[in-house]
């Protein structure tokens, strides 16, 4: 198979971000999260505008970042909820929508466990699922992204390959093992079309029939 890794760096550098952004980005490393990268949040703009969602929810907030590029893609008036355990990335996060020029009203911010709080939205009341968070949880995380989603909506998993370890059948670590496993299972289950893109870490994408 052909090398690839040139192809992937000339997409990946394509994208180019704003001061906005770029000042969210900043504030990201500062409190030691890991942010998406340029290419992934362009996706996100694209996948939320072809979408046409009204009502979009976020697992995993971090500063901001991922959430302002869904917010651009997103159409006038519809909502966007984004969940995270961290008060200041939730802060940080809201400071970089009002310097996106986001309307507070727009936006809804969740403190606490996403385990915790997916299970009290409504079912079928959502248009677009991001999840950027644990590990660990992201296999539950999933399956209620699944039961938000209306008919037509779309579930985004981000850093889906775990740089690059589930491509790697000798890795072997949990992380790994839960991620194939969570494929598998999407790619089988008669509700969903599902694709695996290599944008980023990989993004897992799968549309609710």
């Amino acid at each position: 198979m052909t090398d690839k890794s040139t192809s992937w760096a000339y997409a990946e550098g394509l994208a180019v971000e704003d001061t906005v952004v770029a000042r969210a980005r900043e504030r990201s490393l500062e409190l030691g999260v890991s942010p998406v990268p340029p290419g992934v949040g362009a996706v996100l703009t694209i996948l939320a505008a072809s979408s046409k969602a009204n009502a979009v929810v976020e697992v995993g907030t971090g500063a901001g970042v991922s959430g302002v590029c869904l917010l651009r893609g997103l159409r006038a008036g519809a909502t966007f909820t984004t969940i995270d355990t961290d008060v200041e990335h939730l802060k940080a996060a809201r400071q970089a929508f009002t310097e996106a020029g986001i309307p507070a009203s727009r936006v809804r911010t969740i403190p606490g466990r996403a385990g915790a709080v997916l299970p009290r939205l409504n079912d079928a009341a959502y248009d677009l699922v991001f999840i950027d968070a644990d590990k660990a949880g992201t296999p539950s995380y999933a399956d209620e992204g699944v039961r938000l989603l209306r008919p037509g909506g779309l579930l985004v998993i981000n850093d889906a390959l775990d740089r690059d370890r589930v491509a790697n059948p000798a890795h072997r670590g949990p992380a790994a093992v839960a991620l194939r496993a969570l494929h598998r299972r999407l790619l089988e289950d008669e509700r969903l079309d599902a694709a695996l893109l290599p944008t980023g870490e990989g993004l897992f994408l799968a549309s609710r029939r």
